[in-house]
C-alpha cells in the first residue's frame, strides 16, 4: 500500500499520449535514447514492430521524464519494488515525481504527479475469445456486467478491466493484489470509486479515485490516484506538445 499523504490541495495529474508506431520519424532516434538494459530488452522481441514498439514507449517515457526533472532522458535511472513498479532512482535534491505508462498495440499512454502515487491503463478494444471476466472478476462485477445490455457489455468489461489494472498498477504490488479481491463500478459515468475492499493492504476505500481516460478511438483507458480523499485534476497534453519535446530534446 502506498504512503497516504492526506493535505487539502489537489492532485494534479498530466496525462501524455503518444503513437508507438509514429513518434518518431525514424526508429533509431528512440533506440539512442534507450539504456543498456532497455536496448537488451529490446533485442529479445522476436517481431520487427514488437522491438519498435517498446523502444518508442521507453524512448518517449525517458523523453517526458526528462521534462520534468530537467535532466537528458539517458541520464534517467529507474529502480523498482518487490513486486516490479519502476520508481526513479534518483538523488535526493529532485524532487520526486510519480509515473505510469501503459501501451496497447500502437498506443501509449503516461500519467504524471508530483502530488500522489497513480496507475495508468490502456487497452484496445476486442472481441473477446473467452470468458476473461469469469476468471478474473469478482462476483458482484460478473453480475453487473451480465447485467448490462449485450450490445454494451464489451464496452463495460474494458471499463472494469482498465479499472482495475490501472488499481494495482497505482497500489504498487501488481497481480499479487488479485483482481477478483476487490470490486469496481462498470458504470460509464466518470468519478466511480472503489466500491469494495476484501484486501486489508488496500487501504481506505476514499482513499482512491478512479478516472475515466479520453483515449483515441478503439481503445478504453482509465487512472487510479491514491487521492486520499482530494480532488483530481486531470491535464490532456496535446500530442503537439509531444512533438514539441521530441523537437527539443532529440
Amino acid at each position: 500500500m502506498p504512503s497516504v499523504v492526506r493535505s487539502a490541495g489537489p492532485v494534479a495529474v498530466d496525462i501524455w499520449n503518444w503513437s508507438l508506431d509514429e513518434a518518431f520519424a525514424d526508429p533509431a532516434e528512440a533506440y539512442a535514447l534507450l539504456a543498456d538494459k532497455e536496448r537488451e530488452r529490446a533485442e529479445h522481441f522476436l517481431r520487427d514492430i514488437d522491438r519498435r514498439r517498446y523502444s518508442m514507449g521507453r524512448a518517449g517515457l525517458r523523453l517526458i521524464l526528462g521534462t520534468y526533472l530537467g535532466i537528458e532522458p539517458r541520464a534517467i535511472r529507474f529502480a523498482y519494488n518487490s513486486w516490479g513498479k519502476p520508481h526513479l532512482d534518483l538523488c535526493d535534491r529532485v524532487k520526486r515525481v510519480h509515473f505510469n505508462l501503459s501501451h496497447s498495440a500502437g498506443e501509449a499512454v503516461l500519467a504524471v504527479s508530483r502530488q500522489a502515487e497513480i496507475g495508468i491503463d490502456i487497452e484496445e478494444i476486442r472481441p473477446l475469445e473467452e470468458d476473461v471476466a469469469g476468471h478474473f472478476f469478482s462476483r458482484p462485477e460478473c453480475a453487473a456486467l451480465a447485467a448490462l445490455p449485450a450490445g454494451e457489455q464489451l464496452a463495460g468489461f474494458y471499463r472494469c478491466w482498465t479499472r482495475k489494472e490501472a488499481f494495482v498498477k497505482a497500489h504498487g504490488a501488481g497481480l499479487s493484489v488479485p483482481l477478483y479481491g476487490f470490486d469496481v463500478s462498470l458504470n460509464a459515468e466518470d468519478g466511480q470509486q472503489l466500491l469494495k475492499r476484501l484486501d486489508q493492504d488496500i487501504g481506505l476505500l476514499s482513499d482512491w479515485a478512479l478516472l475515466n481516460l479520453d483515449v483515441v478511438d478503439g481503445f478504453h483507458g482509465a487512472l487510479a490516484v491514491c487521492s486520499a480523499g482530494r480532488n483530481v485534476m486531470v491535464h490532456y497534453r496535446s500530442r503537439s506538445a509531444w512533438s514539441a519535446n521530441i523537437a527539443s530534446m532529440t
